[in-house]
């Protein structure tokens, strides 16, 4: 783009970015407050795992002003549909991995009855007494449960392509914008994929709405 001299500077770049990276946010949030971003059901089971986000120093130096204060848990159920590609993954902020955290995002995005895959964190052991089919991976033994062939590798390998592509942008500085970066993603996964015309396509629509 500095090339085709449509932007000056790294600094209007970044600009840009930011001013798309709202784009994709407000059009989740649009999303979230019109259908409640419910995944699970008959037809797809939900993987929930979670996860340390980090600001990390270069070579282990340099100060950790600008990055968090102390440790953050990030939260993700990741629905998988049956035989099928695509994934749809919900990626939430909190403060503790504790039952009061989790189970109340659980309640409010899976859909009761659905097959839920986890470790064997003990806050989700209530999750089969609210009415889902839970099953559990015991990753002191084993990566696949030898009986029920049940494991979170649809998860544990997200996991990994998000923290690249966060740490990549410089993205997990402050909570305020590793929230935005979850939300690109969840763009991306949710919305930009079913666009006719791609991921451009939505980006353009998404553009028009937020600039009438």
């Amino acid at each position: 783009m500095m090339d085709d001299t449509i932007a000056a500077s790294s600094a209007t770049l970044t600009k840009m970015a930011k001013k798309l990276r709202e784009v994709c946010v407000t059009a989740v949030e649009r999303m979230r407050r019109r259908t409640g971003q419910p995944i699970g059901g008959r037809r797809e089971f939900v993987v929930i795992d979670e996860s340390l986000f980090r600001h990390k120093r270069k070579y282990g130096r340099g100060r950790m002003a600008g990055g968090w204060k102390r440790k953050k848990w990030v939260f993700g159920m990741l629905g998988v549909r049956h035989h099928q590609g695509g994934r749809k993954p919900i990626l939430r902020l909190v403060e503790r991995r504790s039952r009061r955290h989790l189970v109340p995002l659980i309640a409010h995005h899976v859909r009761l009855g659905s097959t839920v895959i986890s470790d064997e964190w003990r806050a989700y052991r209530i999750l089969s007494a609210l009415g889902y089919n839970r099953h559990t991976v015991n990753h002191s033994r084993w990566y696949v449960d030898p009986q029920t062939r049940a494991h979170t590798q649809h998860i544990e390998r997200a996991w990994r392509s998000y923290k690249e592509q966060i740490w990549r942008l410089r993205g997990n500085r402050t909570d305020s914008l590793l929230s935005d970066h979850f939300s690109v993603i969840e763009w991306n996964e949710w919305l930009a994929k079913k666009h006719c015309e791609g991921a451009f396509g939505r980006l353009i629509h998404d553009i028009s709405k937020k600039y009438k």
